[in-house]
């Protein structure tokens, strides 16, 4: 279902209703779709099969033993 910012704005139960009922809403800026509005049982699920999903950018990081040591010296800038 696509709804503008507008209807979004007026109506904001009646969109929320559609969406605990299982459907997704597409919200609409001018025509172009701007967001997303999924059921959040969707978003859990897509996150239990993601095996490392908040740390997924460090996965294939050589040195992800230490992320803590790595984040300080990226941190600490240039050293002169």
């Amino acid at each position: 279902m696509n709804v503008s910012t507008k209807e979004l704005r007026i109506q904001p139960g009646r969109i929320i209703d559609q969406v605990v009922n299982g459907e997704e809403i597409t919200v609409t800026f001018r025509g172009k779709a701007l967001a997303k509005i999924i059921p959040i049982s969707e978003v859990e699920s897509d996150l239990a099969e993601q095996e490392n999903s908040i740390f997924g950018m460090w996965s294939s990081h050589d040195q992800n033993e230490n992320v803590d040591a790595l984040v300080r010296e990226m941190r600490q800038g240039r050293q002169f």
